[in-house]
């Protein structure tokens, strides 16, 4: 690997996530691999970084959660430069997939000592807003009402714990509205969705165990939710990794994914992004990612 890299990294993260930054950058400095440290100020930097950072040919770092590593990948995409990762957000759903270590001295020799691979992201059409590219899933339903309403502070204080807090919260005031996907050819109606390019959703637990991200399609689950007890069984059943073998669950695949009929809203790779209607694709253009 090239010893030349761009590291970009949210300092909103928080304290915590600064400390396994610096761990990380103690490795390299006593490698004595030059690197760029690139901070963001605002939400479309790190997309602007990673693509001035592909035009001059150097491996670049996202050092963060997987919505950071979506905004870098964002600004990579179409172009032959290596994505690293430095997993230090709340999930680091995608670290998992790709077998990135979570350890952040692990991952910073990964990126000077692994391999690549390429990756297929997907991406989401919302209308009138802009196209964006994800890494990992989207959702729809009472996740994606959660990432919505979950306040920032309370994630940064609590890590996986907010998430759990805020679905307490909503759990017994979400409505679960049904609405319609369309899956290539196939039209079904749900209460909640995932969308995913992996395995695995909020952390090791898997959702669709034949999932791969190095393939163009997806694999679509849906959760038939009348009643926040039904959420409850759902949350137990991925807790024990039970969740795709039950009967509310359908599982499919497909490479062209609508949903529409209510104003619900979405979440993709953990981040808000906005609202139904939308129309998922595969990025045709592989993604060259940094693996063990």
């Amino acid at each position: 690997m090239a010893q030349n890299l761009v590291i970009i990294f949210n300092p909103a993260a928080g304290a915590r996530r600064r400390a396994k930054l610096y761990s990380a950058l103690d490795v390299l400095y006593g490698l004595g691999i030059q690197f760029q440290l690139l901070e963001t100020s605002a939400r479309g930097d790190a997309e602007k970084f990673a693509r001035m950072a592909a035009d001059q040919g150097r491996i670049v770092v996202a050092a963060g959660g997987d919505g950071t590593i979506a905004e870098v990948a964002a600004g990579l995409a179409g172009t032959q430069a290596l994505l690293g990762i430095l997993p230090l957000g709340t999930a680091n759903v995608f670290a998992l997939e790709m077998s990135v270590p979570l350890n952040p001295r692990e991952a910073a020799r990964t990126l000077l000592m692994g391999r690549s691979a390429s990756v297929y992201p997907g991406i989401l059409k919302r209308g009138d807003l802009t196209d964006r590219l994800f890494i990992q899933m989207v959702g729809v339903g009472l996740d994606s009402v959660v990432v919505h309403r979950l306040p920032p502070g309370l994630k940064r204080v609590f890590g996986k714990g907010a998430y759990v807090m805020q679905t307490l919260c909503d759990l017994t005031r979400h409505s679960f509205q049904s609405f319609k996907v369309k899956i290539d050819a196939v039209e079904v109606e749900t209460s909640g969705l995932v969308v995913t390019k992996g395995r695995y959703y909020a952390g090791r637990f898997q959702i669709a165990p034949e999932a791969d991200p190095r393939e163009t399609q997806f694999h679509v689950l849906s959760l038939h939710q009348d009643h926040f007890l039904d959420a409850m069984k759902h949350a137990a059943a991925l807790s024990l990794g039970r969740l795709p073998y039950l009967s509310s669950i359908s599982l499919r695949r497909g490479h062209d994914i609508q949903v529409f009929g209510a104003d619900l809203p979405v979440q993709a790779d953990g981040d808000a992004a906005g609202s139904l209607p939308i129309h998922i694709v595969p990025f045709m253009q592989p993604l060259r990612v940094v693996v063990p």
